[in-house]
């Protein structure tokens, strides 16, 4: 226990360390915020705090230090998922993945294996795309590239959705919501052979539809690329820290040494982006984040729910850099970036969102604690629930049976994790390093992310921690009340609940069109449904991005129309042609 208690403190530096910016709270003024001005996010998979403006010095990353030192961080942003796809689902809709049925990672793939039927995530009706919501306040709404929302976009989420989509495709004078997505630093980049794949460079080309890539569409962890010095960023002699949880050998630096330099190359990519938003003169009329998916790649790490899986840092640059080198350590969880988005371009957060705006005229009080739940992740499945302050995280594990480390093949490619297996089965693994692979866990853990940072020492059974434990599981027992959340409803269980108990996915009826006095109008009886078309002229040419039906459209004479409706969950209707 010496030990343990020395290592906390020692550690405590890594994994708590934020810049040194004000520790006062964080005085906003939205009055200096442009009437609608624009949204830049920049989104970095598998992320924990491993940059200097949050502490670690390890490599530089320029980009996101200027950026930092222009804006706001913020060190306590919590993803609802130690993975990505239940976190996407929750940043686009503001909700719960485990309240829509989005907690399963991922809902269409490893269902066959488990006898399931593949399935989405079905929101309540009149759910939409916070993208949806933007374009349909008149904003140029582009994702470069990644979607993974557990369920199939409409196709009024996004004015384009692709390696090219760039806010310079938009309207001239138009606002726009873009987002660029870097996946250099996701747990692929961890395997061998290591190197950067030409897809995840391609913000250097964003918006040049003439380039070609030669492996559009490839995965990362498919994508096969040899080690070469251009990808080499910071020296590899380099001797980094590693966490107490894994061994510190060649097999591990040599992990710690491609998360790092993958982190280099990340920079530069967002130094790319930001480069062009100052060429385009925009700056200081949008508002940037940078974020990543969820917490770091590595083993004990993503999937989990200590923070070192839900844990990913923040920077927020307001125009004019308003509030620059400030810190908010407000809690501020994933379902609260659509509320928020929406209150920075001075809309209403809609009833069924249940985050909380954090900035904004729509900004609400600030939240006292987050809450993450664990499912099923691939092939393998637990199910565990965690509410968290600003100091202690509650977990309640309901298959206390069975242990923490869930056999994942994917994650079995890292050779960080190959060591850590190879050792468990020699015998060689240190009492902080074996507590992964125990037989069993508690049916409730409490930790003190202040004191324990890595989660290490569970308090749950400790006399002085009594109260706290009873004041999180109390709380986490609304929680689950207040999102209809059954953590002991089985996968099949909830693809019944979600499909109404029918065998199959409900199909959205086919939008029926009417002509009345020149022109048309567009209904479709699936209640909550979008509605997207396309015009097309006489020439033929169809255009490349849907519509948003709003109001009754007028049809030259000799032009076509295509009319799609899609509810979020539902599969999509036919495409109607009307001319």
């Amino acid at each position: 226990m010496k030990f343990l208690k020395a290592l906390f403190f020692s550690i405590l530096f890594v994994g708590c360390q934020t810049k040194d910016a004000s520790q006062e709270k964080v005085k906003d003024d939205v009055t200096q915020l442009p009437d609608r001005p624009n949204i830049l996010w920049l989104v970095t998979e598998d992320m924990g705090a491993y940059i200097p403006p949050f502490g670690d010095d390890t490599v530089a990353t320029p980009h996101l230090s200027k950026l930092a030192s222009e804006g706001v961080i913020y060190p306590n942003l919590f993803s609802t998922s130690g993975v990505c796809a239940p976190s996407r689902a929750a940043i686009v809709t503001g909700m719960y993945p485990s309240s829509i049925g989005a907690n399963h990672m991922r809902t269409n793939s490893f269902t066959k294996e488990r006898g399931l039927p593949a399935y989405e995530a079905v929101p309540p009706a009149g759910v939409k795309m916070i993208s949806e919501l933007l374009r349909e306040a008149g904003y140029y709404c582009s994702n470069n590239y990644k979607t993974d929302y557990q369920f199939k976009a409409p196709v009024t989420a996004w004015d384009e959705s692709s390696p090219y989509a760039h806010w310079r495709n938009r309207e001239k004078g138009q606002p726009f919501f873009s987002i660029f997505n870097f996946t250099v630093t996701h747990e692929s980049g961890l395997f061998e052979p290591y190197g950067f794949r030409e897809i995840e460079t391609r913000h250097y080309h964003a918006g040049d539809r003439s380039y070609n890539w030669k492996n559009k569409g490839a995965s990362p962890a498919n994508n096969k690329s040899l080690e070469s010095e251009t990808a080499v960023l910071i020296p590899k002699d380099t001797k980094f820290k590693v966490p107490p949880y894994l061994v510190d050998n060649e097999v591990t630096q040599r992990d710690m040494w491609k998360l790092y330099n993958n982190i280099a190359e990340m920079d530069k990519q967002v130094g790319a982006i930001l480069k062009q938003l100052e060429e385009d003169g925009l700056l200081e009329n949008t508002i940037i984040f940078f974020y990543g998916d969820h917490g770091g790649p590595l083993p004990r790490e993503k999937r989990l729910i200590y923070d070192t899986g839900l844990k990913t840092p923040m920077i927020i640059r307001y125009p004019n850099q308003m509030m620059a080198g400030t810190k908010d350590e407000q809690l501020i969880s994933f379902v609260d970036f659509a509320p928020t988005l929406l209150s920075l371009t001075s809309e209403k957060p809609k009833p069924y969102m249940q985050g909380n705006a954090f900035f904004g005229p729509y900004k609400e009080e600030e939240r006292e604690y987050i809450y993450a739940a664990a499912d099923r992740f691939d092939a393998e499945t637990d199910v565990i629930r965690a509410v968290r302050d600003k100091r202690f995280k509650y977990i309640r594990n309901y298959k206390p049976q069975q242990g923490y480390y869930l056999p994942i093949t994917y994650r079995e490619r890292i050779p960080a994790m190959q060591e850590l297996l190879k050792l468990r089965d020699e015998g060689k693994l240190n009492d902080v390093q074996k507590q992964w692979f125990r037989k069993s866990k508690p049916k409730e853990e409490l930790f003190d992310c202040v004191v324990d940072p890595f989660e290490l020492n569970n308090l749950a059974n400790h006399p002085d921690h009594r109260d706290k434990l009873m004041e999180l599981s109390n709380e986490m027992d609304k929680w689950l009340a207040r999102i209809n959340d059954d953590p002991n409803l089985s996968e099949s269980e909830l693809i019944d609940r979600l499909w109404d108990n029918k065998k199959e996915q409900s199909i959205t009826t086919a939008p029926v069109i009417e002509q009345q006095n020149g022109k048309l109008t567009v209904t479709c009886n699936t209640n909550g449904a979008s509605i997207g078309y396309k015009l097309i002229s006489n020439d033929g040419l169809i255009p490349n991005t849907w519509r948003i039906y709003s109001s009754p459209i007028v049809l030259n004479k000799g032009h076509k129309i295509l009319v799609q409706a899609h509810r979020i969950g539902y599969k999509p209707s036919t495409i109607i042609e009307f001319e």
